[in-house]
């Protein structure tokens, strides 16, 4: 990677602190600021666009390789122009992804867990690794002999993934509580076998150290230009994501007193709000599509967090 394209004293700072993969900036980079408009994207402009965060050229197209080659991208070639977009299976994991990091607030529990059963035996290595991969990214536990739990799951999102895997008559999903009245009802037991939530506050730790300045008093992010909202932007989400899409986001009551996923989710809205129309600004005037510039988001994009308000 190459060095950031700015002048600011903290941005380079950030860059020293995150461990930084194209791969995967790429991915936020996507599915932050491409995805909300139309999903499609000429490489060009996009490598125009992530040259400010140190990613060059060759390192764009390796990495586009790569997602092609893991089915989040297809491409098509016009004229001696490249254009990347989503394949339906990345659009509905960037659609679950996105559910996940722009919600409002926390989720409702009405005390009932979605469980799977895997049949192991009828699924390759590969399908494994990619079921459990994919799980994880929607939040389920591993309670250990091909069965999987969630509290607040739905069940359309685990037969969309389970489609796009085709995995249909491999894999059981049933929903349970626990009985009324029972003394035996101890939900904390599921959430220490499938869920390591002390590795989870550390990363929480971590990405509110990283990013505590940019919401500091003296820190005025009227005086960032687009470019620079857009590096912070796609920084704090790429950081955010992270830690994220490995936490199970479980309901308030099965979490420990004092959890810090909400002190850095906090943060995280809190820095989104500052800089996500000045980054919009920069991404909507540098990356372009077959037609020219990227279309317009959607109404969906504003309602990020609740409500996104423009100046």
């Amino acid at each position: 990677m190459n060095r950031p394209l700015t002048t600011d004293p903290l941005i380079p700072t950030l860059f020293q602190k995150l461990d930084l993969k194209a791969k995967s900036l790429l991915v936020t980079v996507w599915g932050d600021g491409v995805a909300p408009h139309g999903g499609t994207v000429w490489l060009g402009s996009l490598i125009n666009l992530v040259a400010a965060l140190g990613l060059n050229e060759r390192v764009v197209r390796t990495a586009v390789f790569r997602l092609q080659k893991d089915g989040i991208l297809s491409s098509e070639q016009i004229g001696r122009r490249s254009y990347y977009s989503l394949t339906q299976s990345g659009r509905h994991r960037f659609a679950e992804a996105t559910h996940r990091i722009y919600a409002s607030g926390d989720i409702p529990w009405n005390g009932n867990w979605l469980l799977l059963f895997v049949a192991r035996r009828l699924l390759s290595d590969a399908d494994r690794r990619r079921l459990e991969t994919a799980l994880g990214w929607l939040g389920f536990g591993d309670l250990g002999a091909g069965v999987h739990a969630h509290p607040t799951a739905t069940k359309d999102s685990v037969e969309t993934l389970l489609n796009d895997l085709d995995l249909i008559g491999k894999v059981t999903i049933l929903s349970g509580a626990s009985p009324a009245d029972t003394p035996f009802d101890a939900p904390d037991i599921l959430v220490t076998k499938g869920w390591n939530l002390k590795s989870l506050e550390a990363d929480y730790n971590r990405f509110i150290d990283h990013f505590s300045k940019f919401a500091a008093p003296e820190t005025d992010a009227a005086t960032f230009d687009e470019k620079k909202c857009f590096i912070i932007r796609s920084l704090l989400v790429h950081d955010y994501r992270r830690v994220l899409l490995r936490d199970p986001m479980l309901p308030a009551e099965l979490l420990p007193v004092g959890w810090n996923g909400n002190r850095a989710r906090a943060l995280f809205q809190d820095i989104y709000r500052r800089v996500w129309e000045g980054a919009e600004q920069h991404l909507m005037t540098v990356l372009e599509d077959e037609t020219g510039r990227l279309p317009p988001a959607p109404e969906e994009f504003y309602r990020r967090f609740g409500g996104l308000k423009k100046s």
